[in-house]
């Protein structure tokens, strides 16, 4: 008699660090197009500890999650920080659950750029611009903006905040106005953000396992799934771990016999 396999599992993908930069949609691209197309992959979790990131590299990663709730259970799990753009990953989710103590939201959208005119003019550095049209060089570093960029600046930053409103509205079943309410770009412990209707409940990685196990009725089987390292990243990246914890071993030592004397 042939045992058949039973291959029905539930992924679970980890998203740590800042999206654009730690979290490159180019990486996790293919990760999150192989979920969708498995189907022994019955439901998707996010482990997500993220402070955000960039709206082009966040909104990028939140269709390619929608496009897989569309096809099988997603839940978010945020261990630590689901801010910004990281919340918006949870909002393509089915349910968000939150460790107590996460803090969640940072709804808004933020353009920060250092203006370096006055430190160019000290070092007597002039900068030679030769441009095809009036805004090529918006947002340069090297001069403060004019009231006509600044104002088309803020349409920008406006236009991808009002894009965030909505898809935190359609997510959490809320009227936009309500998102504007507490979408000032604070965050919130997670039993608050429960109240405000931010997440659907408190709890950690496991339990967000078990709701994937409910809604998408698979055994629980977990398979822990990660973006292909590239060779170099296979061979210096356990060096690298292992520096680290030497110095900060190294560190903790010699703060410890300093305390002695």
């Amino acid at each position: 008699m042939v045992k058949l396999i039973n291959r029905k599992r539930v992924g679970v993908i980890q998203i740590f660090g800042t999206i654009g930069a730690g979290v490159r949609p180019v990486v996790y691209e293919d990760l999150l197009a192989s979920v969708q197309k498995d189907s022994g992959i019955k439901a998707l979790v996010l482990d997500i500890d993220s402070p955000g990131g960039s709206v082009s590299a966040s909104d990028y990663l939140y269709r390619k999650i929608a496009a897989i709730a569309e096809k099988k259970p997603v839940v978010a799990s945020v261990r630590g920080t689901g801010a910004s753009g990281a919340y918006m990953l949870c909002c393509a989710a089915h349910r968000v659950v939150a460790s107590p103590g996460a803090l969640i939201g940072s709804i808004g959208v933020i353009s920060v750029r250092p203006v370096l005119e006055e430190l160019l003019g000290k070092l007597g550095v002039e900068v030679a611009v030769n441009k095809s049209g009036a805004l090529k060089d918006m947002g340069a570093l090297w001069r403060k903006a004019t009231p006509g960029e600044d104002k088309r600046l803020q349409a920008l930053i406006d236009e991808a905040y009002e894009d965030f409103v909505s898809i935190v509205a359609k997510a959490r079943k809320m009227d936009d106005d309500k998102v504007r309410e507490i979408a000032t770009g604070e965050v919130f412990w997670a039993p608050k953000a429960k109240e405000l209707g931010l997440i659907d409940e408190l709890g950690d990685l496991d339990r967000a396992i078990d709701v994937a196990v409910e809604m998408s009725k698979a055994p629980r089987k977990v398979k822990h799934l990660a973006p292909k390292k590239k060779l170099m990243e296979r061979l210096f990246s356990p060096f690298a771990e292992s520096l680290a914890d030497s110095v900060s071993a190294e560190i903790e030592r010699r703060i410890w016999l300093n305390s002695l004397k």
